[in-house]
Parts: structure tokens; C-alpha cells; sequence
């Protein structure tokens, strides 16, 4: 066991018995903490598409908006927002910004990332409980990424300098 509370395994000694476990080509399976800030870093984004929306409608009716109907349309925005990135990039932008990036062994779909959004509805009506199965979980997936059979990896800094150049 060293400093950082980890457990050195095999012949090399800046590898961890973690490391292994959670490695994938080119990175490691997302930690909890870099998912909960690229997550951060959406919900002020979405939050000032919300804005907009808002502001555009009541200048447009010049009236305040309210009501199921602008629910709705917030809602189905917070779908395309994650699902357009999800599918056409890969990662949203808070994702990027924290190098981490949806992987999955089939192509990404609209349905998976119907399912992957389910799954983070689930998780957060249930008080980010379906985060927290990361910590359980010995592949470190959230209940989204089982719903969408798909998972998140934290890319090294060396892979994300490769794939710019």
C-alpha cells in the first residue's frame, strides 16, 4: 500500500491494483469526481440555453410563459443538448473540458442515448443514487451507462494531444 492509500500490484510500481482494473486503451474508466464536474460544467450551459429560450418567448409574447407546454419544451431541450453531443461528438462539453468521453461497442444511436438519458433522469430523481453505483459497480458504471450498455473513459493527457495533432 503506498501514500495514496492504493495498492501496488505487478512488476511495474506506478501501476495500481486499481489502474488494472478500470485501464482501458488510451485511459481509465471515469472517476465519480471528473463525471460530477463535467456534469457541472452541462448544467450552466443548459441552464443558459434555458435562459434563452425564456427570454426569446417572452419577448416574443410579450407576456409571461408558463405552463405545462414550456415545461415540456425545456425538457425536450435538455434531450437534444445531450443527445445531439452524445451521439455526433461523443461528449458533451463539460465532458471535453474534463477529457472524458463516451465509449460504447456498437454505434451510438438516438435509442441509446434515449436510454442513457432515462437512466440519468433515474439517477437524479433518485437523489444521484444511480451515480453513486460507480463506487459499486467493479466496472465503474453509472445506471445510465448500463441502460445504454456504454461507458465513460478519462482519456490521458498524451492520447488527447495525439488525436489534436
Amino acid at each position: 500500500m503506498d501514500l495514496d492509500g492504493k495498492q501496488r500490484s505487478g512488476s511495474n510500481p506506478d501501476e495500481t491494483a486499481e489502474d488494472s482494473v478500470y485501464a482501458v486503451e488510451g485511459g481509465e474508466r471515469a472517476p465519480f469526481r471528473y463525471r460530477l464536474a463535467a456534469m457541472l460544467y452541462d448544467t450552466i450551459i443548459v441552464a443558459a440555453i434555458w435562459v434563452f429560450t425564456i427570454v426569446l418567448l417572452v419577448t416574443l409574447t410579450g407576456d409571461s410563459v408558463v405552463g405545462a407546454w414550456v415545461q415540456s419544451l425545456l425538457f425536450i431541450e435538455l434531450f437534444v443538448f445531450f443527445a445531439f453531443f452524445w451521439i455526433h461528438k461523443g461528449q458533451t462539453i463539460g465532458m471535453l473540458a474534463w477529457r472524458l468521453r463516451l465509449e460504447s461497442e456498437q454505434p451510438f444511436t438516438l435509442r441509446k442515448a434515449f436510454f442513457r438519458f432515462c437512466g440519468a433522469m433515474a439517477s437524479f430523481l433518485t437523489l444521484g443514487v444511480g451515480y453513486y453505483w460507480i463506487w459499486f459497480d467493479p466496472l465503474r458504471r453509472s445506471w445510465p451507462d448500463i441502460f445504454s450498455d456504454s461507458y465513460i473513459v478519462r482519456y490521458s493527457k498524451e492520447t488527447q494531444s495525439s488525436e489534436a495533432s
